[in-house]
């Protein structure tokens, strides 16, 4: 891409606060589209000015999905079910995954993950399948039933009370939440190391005031998993650094 459409590229992309993917997808379509046409002899300077403002408003249109239109954040009604998990609550609450909570598919968890939080199939199969254990239907799960004790809910979490001690495991607790917000002090921003302590200090409060722990490895095998999903999915996947604002 020419020094030209960088400059115009970059004013663009802080104007409107692009994020990395769409930058991305951005810049592809210049590549794909917009370079192509300018190389062509005789081609009018005016359709080339049309063209390169129609693939900045889609990069923009697209930016802003998330926070608009289908997508836009509601907060659930008193009659919308919600899970353990804040991940699918985002979802949920975004349009992703059915607003009122209930009636969820597999394909339907598997798509919101990618269109939502752009995770793959993958890394969510397993539990969205475990997940149908949760109610009697066999193809569809509420989220309100994940709180279902060790099936993919657990103890230890990093935003819920232990089912033995709170006797809640459905709704965010604060205090719980604390001893990840107020880590890594002095920086704006959680990483690995910080994330590691969090999970030893949330582990260590667990065992000191819940006689009744499940620690086996399938738990702490899906605490990793949560963790590091925080990491990659609200910040940078190569560097596992997400911004505190974001979390």
């Amino acid at each position: 891409m020419g020094t030209k459409f960088t400059q115009v590229f970059i004013r663009t992309a802080g104007l409107y606060q692009l994020d990395v993917p769409t930058c991305l997808s951005f810049c592809y379509k210049i590549r794909l589209v917009f370079v192509p046409l300018s190389k062509v002899q005789g081609f009018p300077m005016n359709s080339l000015k049309i063209t390169f403002k129609l693939i900045v408003a889609a990069a923009v249109a697209n930016a802003f999905q998330g926070t608009s239109g289908s997508h836009q954040w509601v907060a659930p009604t008193a009659s919308d079910l919600r899970s353990p998990c804040p991940g699918l609550n985002t979802l949920a609450n975004h349009g992703y995954l059915p607003r009122n909570g209930r009636n969820i598919s597999v394909p339907m968890l598997l798509d919101a993950a990618l269109e939502g939080f752009n995770v793959g199939a993958d890394a969510i199969i397993q539990a969205a399948k475990v997940g149908l254990l949760s109610g009697d239907a066999p193809t569809t799960l509420d989220l309100n039933a994940l709180a279902l004790h060790n099936l993919v809910e657990h103890d230890v979490s990093l935003s819920r009370g232990d089912l033995f001690v709170t006797g809640d495991n459905l709704h965010f607790n604060e205090t719980i939440f604390s001893t990840l917000a107020n880590s890594n002090p002095g920086k704006d921003y959680y990483d690995t190391t910080s994330m590691a302590g969090v999970m030893d200090a949330r582990l260590a409060i667990s065992l000191a005031t819940n006689p009744q722990i499940t620690n086996t490895p399938k738990e702490i095998n899906v605490r990793i998993r949560e963790s590091s999903f925080v990491l990659s999915v609200m910040g940078n996947l190569t560097s596992g650094v997400a911004p505190k604002e974001f979390v």
